[in-house]
């Protein structure tokens, strides 16, 4: 992790640029994409990797942290599990089957609101301008670029969590039909993480991180409170009332942070923005396919909650 060098990213004075509309992210999306598919500079397993070698800065200590963490991570939810979750559920009266469940989303609900409280004051309650206006998560952009401490600090938490998260969603998670899915989400989650940190794409991981988190928080509450609607053998009203006003408020921050807020602000900053900013940005395709997946995904997920 670096030291903060006091302004990245902090760009008071610069003029914010409207939020474009779907027409215009896809029209210009699509001129400036295969304009920059002509000129590719880094085009080819020869080129790409040069590029590679020459753009990736991510040290041996920073390898280790995040498998540290990964662990930690892993064996800090089997310790709330045991000593904490179940036992809390067992003395609630769940029945067995939510009794099974409820420790997985308290673990995830803790996690995610403490995630996306972090981003909320990276974007809301310091000098970063990433969210008021996406595209200056690229000025200034250099190659090798110091990373600030606290962007460094969210890296690390949650790298190393969702390199947690594919290990736990398959041996740790009740399975579902959609965990393939999953697992496939979590491995392009870390792979935009790891890559986008090392390549110094972190600016814009913040804010894919606050667009994605806030929704976990809403599923894993409106899970618990299902879970927490029959106990004791009888009925909760508040818990029915909750569950259904977060399934209600789910859907609706589905739609506007990640069918809204993030084609419109992280997609256009990545397709358009970023090549006006920075010409012949490293791994320019790369990294807006694994983004495009993840909205792809996102949509998928969406379609069953209409």
């Amino acid at each position: 992790m670096d030291e903060d060098n006091g302004d990245d990213g902090m760009n008071v004075g610069v003029a914010e640029e409207p939020m474009p509309g779907y027409v215009e992210l896809l029209t210009k999306a699509y001129t400036v994409m295969a304009s920059a598919l002509k000129d590719c500079s880094d085009c080819g397993l020869s080129l790409s990797r040069r590029t590679l070698l020459d753009n990736a800065y991510i040290t041996w200590t920073e390898m280790g942290l995040f498998f540290i963490c990964a662990v930690m991570w892993t064996q800090m939810r089997r310790g709330l599990t045991e000593c904490l979750f179940k036992p809390f559920a067992h003395s609630c009266c769940l029945q067995p089957k939510d009794t099974a469940k409820m420790p997985e989303s308290t673990w995830k609900l803790v996690f995610y609101t403490m995630s996306w409280s972090y981003s909320t004051y990276l974007l809301f309650f310091t000098n970063y301008t990433f969210f008021y206006n996406p595209p200056s998560v690229f000025y200034d952009w250099k190659s090798g670029m110091s990373v600030p401490t606290d962007i460094a600090i969210a890296y690390l938490i949650q790298g190393s969590f969702y390199g947690h998260s594919i290990y736990a969603t398959v041996y740790m998670d009740a399975w579902r039909k959609d965990s393939p899915v999953m697992v496939v989400h979590h491995v392009i989650t870390l792979a935009l993480i790891t890559f986008s940190y090392a390549f110094r794409y972190h600016n814009i991981g913040v804010l894919v991180l606050f667009l994605h988190d806030i929704n976990d928080i809403q599923l894993e509450f409106t899970k618990l409170n299902v879970y927490f609607k029959t106990r004791g053998g009888s009925y909760h009203l508040i818990n029915d009332i909750l569950s259904n006003m977060g399934s209600v408020s789910f859907s609706i921050t589905w739609f506007w942070f990640r069918l809204y807020w993030f084609p419109l602000k992280v997609l256009y900053a990545t397709c358009v923005s970023s090549l006006q900013l920075v010409p012949n940005i490293p791994f320019y395709f790369f990294f807006n396919a694994l983004l495009l997946a993840l909205l792809l995904m996102n949509i998928y997920w969406f379609l069953p909650l209409k």
